[in-house]
C-alpha cells in the first residue's frame, strides 16, 4: 500500500505578519498578542484596508511586523493619530497598539477623550505594569508594593498613589462600544484573548464606536525573573488586581466564535 504523501497544513504564519524575527526579549508576550492580532486581521480579510498605529515603547517596531499599512505616533498620541486617519478615511479599519506607559501615562488624555467621543477605532493595550523599554520604571499600572527601578522598595501608595485600572475608568464613559481585559498566560486564556480581539474589531466594523482590549502581559527582563515564573507571577498578582472580564459590550455586537 502506497504511503499517503499529501501534506495537510495545520499551522502557518498569518498573512498579516511579516516573515521577520521580532526584537522582543525571551518570554515577552508581545509576540503572542501580535500573532492573535494578525490572525484576526486575516480572518476578517482586513490587511488590504487596515492602518495600524505603532506606539513609543517596547512595541515601537510594530510597523516592522505587520503587512498592513502602519504609522508611527509620538509618545502617547496613537489614539489621536488613529482618530485622524479614521475621520479622513472612514472606509479603512484603524487600530492602535500601545503599552501601559504610552497609553496610561503620557497618552491618558488622548485615550479618555477618544473613548468619550466614541471614535470608531480599536486599541490593543498591553499592560505589563512597568516601563519596559526605558529601564523598568514605575508605570501607572505598577501594583502596590511592586519593585521597579524607581520604586526599589516597592510602590508606596502614599507617595505614588494607586495603580490605574484603565478598563474600569473608560467603562464610566458613554462612548465605548467594547471594553475587555484578558491575559495570555496559558492556552485557554490565549483563545479568550483572541475572542476579545475579534469582538473589538467587530465593533469597529459594525460602526458601533470605540473599542479597547487590555492584555495583561509579562516582562521577564524588567521583572527580573524567568519567563515561566513571570507567567505565574502575573496569574498570582496581576489578575486579582486587574480582573479578567468584559466591561462594556454594545447592544447588537455579534458574539465572536
Amino acid at each position: 500500500m502506497e504511503a499517503d504523501t499529501e501534506t495537510q497544513v495545520l499551522f502557518e504564519r498569518p498573512q498579516a505578519m511579516q516573515p521577520v524575527r521580532m526584537h522582543y526579549c525571551p518570554g515577552c508576550t508581545h509576540g503572542i498578542v501580535h500573532r492573535l492580532l494578525a490572525e484576526v486581521m486575516d480572518e476578517f480579510d482586513l490587511v488590504e484596508r487596515s492602518v495600524g498605529v505603532a506606539p513609543v515603547g517596547c512595541a515601537v517596531f510594530a510597523y516592522e511586523y505587520f503587512t498592513c499599512d502602519m504609522l508611527e505616533a509620538a509618545h502617547g498620541r496613537a489614539p489621536a493619530m488613529a482618530t485622524g486617519v479614521k475621520r479622513v478615511r472612514p472606509d479603512l479599519f484603524v487600530f492602535a497598539y500601545q503599552g501601559d506607559g504610552d497609553l496610561a501615562s503620557i497618552g491618558i488624555a488622548e485615550t479618555i477623550h477618544a473613548a468619550a467621543r466614541g471614535e470608531n477605532i480599536s486599541i490593543i493595550f498591553i499592560n505589563n505594569a512597568v516601563f519596559g523599554m526605558t529601564g523598568g520604571q514605575m508605570a501607572p499600572t505598577t501594583l502596590p508594593g511592586m519593585r521597579t527601578s524607581t520604586t526599589p522598595e516597592g510602590r508606596d501608595l502614599k507617595l505614588a498613589g494607586n495603580p490605574m485600572r484603565v478598563c474600569e475608568l473608560l467603562a464610566a464613559l458613554d462612548g465605548p462600544a467594547y471594553l475587555a481585559r484578558v491575559a495570555v498566560t496559558n492556552p485557554r486564556r490565549v483563545r479568550e484573548a483572541k475572542r476579545a480581539i475579534r469582538r473589538a474589531f467587530q465593533a469597529q466594523l459594525d460602526e458601533l464606536g470605540f473599542s479597547l482590549v487590555e492584555v495583561l502581559s509579562t516582562c521577564p527582563t524588567r521583572w527580573g525573573m524567568p519567563p515561566l515564573d513571570a507567567l505565574k507571577w502575573l496569574d498570582d498578582n496581576m489578575v486579582p488586581y486587574y480582573p479578567i472580564k468584559e466591561f462594556v459590550v454594545a447592544e447588537g455586537l455579534a458574539e465572536a466564535e
